[in-house]
């Protein structure tokens, strides 16, 4: 096989890339056709582990998204070349899955030539061994200052030969003025390969929209194709950021679950399930005042964190930390996963320069060591016997997945203090039973977990999938999506 190769670029991001590109992987495979995803570079803290050659590696969750929505197992190669920041100028470079400390430390622009030759290799293997090949651009093709070392726009597009749609959110304004002013920073040769303009997350009457699309096709030659309303209730996480910055709510509010969002707040994909549970009340909280009238029926949830020490200082700046104390000494339930269960305990070391040291927040008798290793691997476990908040967790399943450098262990005091294992090695509770830690990503989305603790029910990963297809099936002009790969 030699997939033809459909590329979904954006005017910006955040325009809808992610969701279009995991619309078209599953609107294919349901053609029958042999499909699968592919993102040159992803700069993203939300990852998952997928297959490599040599074993296991991460990916961006976008990607990982993708190949379930393809119908086919997630690998590196969909996704070669991972940034996850760790701060603003800095960020740890993942290549094909593994950590990559000389790449990690060398300048943006001088990592070019080093990954381009990797990055090509991945995308002719996927396309010599499937039909349809869709690829994912990143940001906007026209960063004109970036062009020159572009390995993740137009270059991928050049070299897959692909046809490109170009997305635009008409949700946020000037949504035509992207359109054209993209199209025309382009190289000609680049233009040429765009074959539809797609307005995305558009409220109203589609009819207001004339004459705007047949003037902007009569200035590029370029049709819009698709006019994709506002969809917010898809199921599927966004890539980058928290998914929802406002206060969601199904339903009358029984319970509110606050998230703290740090700076590097990492793998938040996994609270997407939370989204849809009735009478929940979720929160992303960013200053004290968004703790402050939590009641003891609610939880605060430490996620995971790229920059584990540095979160917790924020944490601390904001005064987050006095509030997660008091919420906890008044019994009320506390859950810290991966970074999160590393702040829950009493200290962070880091001898060879990892992630820094700190001091915790001592809410469980647990020493953290960061070591250069990262733990990069999927997990099936089950609960042992819990008490307190968490007692509807006993016995019951959990798969789900690791990625961290720390090495966490029980402390002198812990038979003292209850930091009591609860799953070997991976999970601990303290003797209160209000504060939970553990190191395995994806709680919420195993069916039994969240039905035992707050009776929601997950929409099942293939009928997210098919419906977006659907949607987009509905939207997108007819033959468009056939005559992409004819």
């Amino acid at each position: 096989m030699t997939a033809r190769c459909v590329m979904v670029l954006g005017t910006t991001s955040g325009a809808g890339k992610s969701w279009l590109a995991t619309a078209l992987c599953r609107w294919y495979a349901r053609q029958g056709l042999r499909v699968a995803p592919f993102k040159a570079q992803n700069m993203s803290n939300n990852a998952r582990v997928a297959a490599a050659d040599d074993g296991l590696g991460e990916i961006g969750s976008a990607q990982y998204f993708q190949a379930l929505a393809a119908r086919v197992q997630p690998h590196v190669r969909m996704n070669p070349l991972l940034l996850k920041p760790e701060a603003d100028t800095h960020s740890q470079v993942v290549l094909l899955g593994k950590v990559d400390p000389a790449l990690t430390g060398m300048p943006w622009r001088a990592r070019s030539a080093h990954v381009w030759p990797h990055i090509a290799a991945a995308l002719d293997a996927l396309r010599a061994q499937n039909e349809v090949v869709v690829i994912e651009g990143a940001g906007s093709p026209a960063e004109i200052n970036l062009m020159d070392s572009d390995i993740v726009n137009m270059r991928v597009a050049r070299h897959a030969q692909a046809r490109c749609l170009l997305v635009t959110d008409i949700d946020r304004g000037g949504a035509f003025a992207h359109l054209y002013g993209t199209w025309a920073l382009l190289q000609p040769e680049d233009r040429e390969r765009i074959r539809g303009f797609v307005l995305n997350k558009f409220r109203g009457d589609a009819a207001l929209l004339a004459p705007a699309p047949r003037q902007l096709e009569d200035m590029t030659g370029i049709p819009t194709v698709a006019v994709l309303p506002m969809w917010r209730d898809h199921g599927l996480p966004e890539e980058d950021g928290v998914f929802d910055d406002r206060a969601t709510l199904a339903g009358r509010a029984d319970r509110t679950v606050a998230i703290v969002t740090y700076p590097r707040i990492s793998n938040l994909d996994e609270f997407q399930a939370l989204k849809s549970v009735p009478g929940l009340r979720l929160v992303w909280a960013r200053d004290a005042a968004a703790l402050a009238d939590l009641g003891a029926q609610d939880w605060i949830i430490l996620p995971g964190s790229k920059h584990t020490s540095g979160d917790l200082a924020w944490l601390r700046a904001q005064g987050l930390d006095r509030a997660v104390l008091r919420h906890a000494a008044r019994g009320a339930a506390v859950l810290g996963i991966c970074g999160g269960l590393q702040m829950l305990g009493d200290e962070m070391t880091d001898p060879q320069g990892i992630d820094g040291a700190a001091r915790g927040l001592g809410l469980l008798a647990l020493s953290t060591a960061f070591a250069a290793d990262k733990t990069v691997r999927r997990r099936q476990a089950r609960f042992g016997e819990l008490a307190g908040c968490w007692a509807a967790l006993s016995g019951l399943p959990l798969r789900g997945y690791e990625i961290h450098h720390g090495r966490t262990r029980a402390g002198a005091d812990a038979a003292q203090s209850g930091a009591r294992e609860v799953i070997p090695a991976l999970a601990w509770q303290n003797a209160a039973g209000n504060v939970l830690g553990l190191y395995v990503h994806g709680m919420f989305e195993e069916p039994a977990v969240l039905q035992a603790l707050l009776g929601g029910q997950t929409l099942a990963a293939d009928a997210v999938f098919d419906g977006m297809a659907q949607f987009l099936e509905r939207h997108v002009d007819p033959g468009v999506l056939h005559g992409l790969i004819s």
